[in-house]
């Protein structure tokens, strides 16, 4: 917590630069694509990273698709774990964020920015509704992070449950996924410290659709999900 009060004090002058573009961008998406928001968007994180003294290895950007949508789902530790990730994705994307924590200020005018959607997990209708709207988006090219687990809470390089539901949409659109892990990025907001932190994305192999078609949602999860967890397995033995 004591880097991220850090880091918004240190970035008062570029919140107060970049607050006042991304709503003005917001207000008039026909006036700029998204890969150039995306650019905006790396150029921010990369202000993050550089003023709180935060590294990203990035490991397995050759296994994303050249072309088309897809969902990457990914563990979930902390505030940082979607930033690491579009800081570690060249081409553009979003994200899936609850929607009490992305009402808070900036995060609600960056999910804006990034056109990115809120999830109720107390409204079934509207998340069924969200999860059809991401498949329609991944259809037409769009690329979205989702966090299974849904939330964070002291859980470090450990997995909590997956809910099966967001798989749903991969189903539906037919599309490929991409099991991310990351790991230590629950350090940069999380542990009281200033010094300097490191933490890891891994792009792991990409599930064709062909392989998980046949499947029900709780099952896709599980495969998901041990992937995810035999490569954090793998990562605590090193």
């Amino acid at each position: 917590m004591l880097r991220f009060i850090y880091v918004i004090i240190v970035c008062t002058g570029l919140i107060l630069y970049y607050m006042p573009k991304m709503v003005n961008w917001s207000k008039h998406p026909e006036d700029h694509t998204e890969a150039e928001r995306y650019v905006v968007t790396q150029k921010m994180v990369n202000h993050i990273k550089k003023r709180g003294r935060i590294e990203t290895k990035v490991f397995g950007t050759e296994n994303l698709p050249e072309d088309g949508g897809y969902i990457m789902y990914s563990n979930h530790q902390g505030k940082y774990d979607a930033l690491g990730i579009m800081y570690a994705h060249e081409k553009p994307c979003t994200v899936l964020m609850n929607e009490i924590r992305s009402k808070m200020p900036i995060a609600n005018q960056f999910i804006d920015f990034i056109n990115a959607k809120r999830l109720n997990p107390t409204d079934m209708r509207k998340q069924i509704q969200v999860f059809n709207e991401i498949s329609e988006e991944v259809k037409d090219g769009r690329r979205y992070i989702i966090f299974p687990e849904g939330k964070y809470d002291k859980n470090g390089n450990n997995l909590q449950e997956f809910f099966g539901g967001c798989f749903r949409s991969s189903l539906k659109s037919e599309r490929p996924i991409v099991p991310v892990m990351i790991y230590d990025s629950y350090k940069p907001f999380s542990i009281n410290s200033l010094r300097k932190v490191t933490t890891e994305v891994h792009f792991l192999d990409v599930i064709p659709f062909d392989d998980y078609k046949n499947m029900r949602p709780a099952d896709v999860c599980d495969l998901v999900k041990g992937k995810i967890q035999s490569a954090l397995d793998a990562r605590k033995v090193l």
